[in-house]
């Protein structure tokens, strides 16, 4: 029987780029996703994303079943905060490279925002007048594939990214997702949570790409407080999900089999 996926994607990469993933996880997993969050009116950004949060357990709520909930750096976060706030929407929850923040954490996070050096501890600072128009496909192909952030990505990803973060607009070619909103994701990022990491009441997996400077040791140690926590690395950076999808669904599927069973084991007991 198909199982339901739902996907929350990275801030400033809508669903679409994802389309290699997705489809190696079929015909066994149905991936639902939202094509970009933040820019529903409904459920504006704020700060420590608690409207985002709102908004994913809106749409998840319309669900059949309890999803496998699955997503990249912001889209991680959502899921953990939703499964805290609403377990009896899921299934389990994997973080693909986003942290469970530890008290530390969230101290400096409350400081950056109140003293004003928040740009400087997120990507905002890097993302404030980066260039959002191209004349066309190729120009912007050229222009994305040169920047080390995509330097390691799929080619097929890199050019999903090209052909779905991209919108016409006049005779020329902008970014999709909306620049001012990813900034504003990323100066509102979470000092706060809807609960501790030992109330999760739904199997979580953390995992790092090997080379990510984003989900560092100290959050590692943090997911054995999680009642059915664990860690997990895949090779890659930040952006492994979008390096090696193949790999990737691979994990997933692994991981949901692996869930599944226990489950099974638990309710024959």
């Amino acid at each position: 029987m198909t199982q339901p996926v739902f996907f929350a994607h990275a801030n400033g990469f809508p669903s679409a780029t994802y389309g290699k993933l997705f489809a190696a996880l079929e015909p066994d997993y149905r991936v639902q996703h939202l094509e970009q969050h933040g820019h529903d009116p409904r459920f504006p950004v704020n700060d420590n994303w608690s409207n985002l949060v709102d908004e994913l357990i809106h749409h998840l709520q319309g669900a059949a079943e309890p999803v496998w909930g699955v997503g990249h750096s912001l889209g991680g976060v959502l899921h953990y905060h939703a499964a805290l706030k609403c377990p009896q929407l899921y299934r389990g929850v994997v973080m693909l490279d986003s942290p469970v923040l530890t008290l530390a954490d969230q101290v400096v996070i409350r400081a950056a925002k109140r003293f004003g050096f928040i740009d400087r501890i997120t990507p905002a600072g890097r993302t404030l007048g980066r260039r959002e128009e191209f004349s066309d496909l190729d120009e912007a192909r050229g222009y994305f594939s040169a920047k080390s952030l995509f330097r390691r990505f799929d080619p097929d990803c890199l050019e999903a990214y090209v052909r779905h973060g991209l919108q016409p607009a006049g005779n020329s070619l902008r970014l999709r997702f909306d620049p001012a909103t990813e900034i504003s994701i990323y100066r509102s990022v979470p000092h706060t949570s809807p609960g501790r990491p030992q109330q999760l009441q739904v199997p979580l997996a953390m995992v790092r790409g090997r080379h990510s400077r984003v989900v560092l040791p100290h959050h590692a140690r943090l997911v054995k407080r999680v009642p059915k926590g664990e860690y997990l690395t895949l090779p890659g950076g930040h952006m492994f999900p979008l390096e090696r999808p193949q790999d990737t669904a691979a994990l997933l599927r692994r991981l949901f089999s692996r869930w599944s069973g226990q489950a099974e084991e638990v309710r024959s007991a």
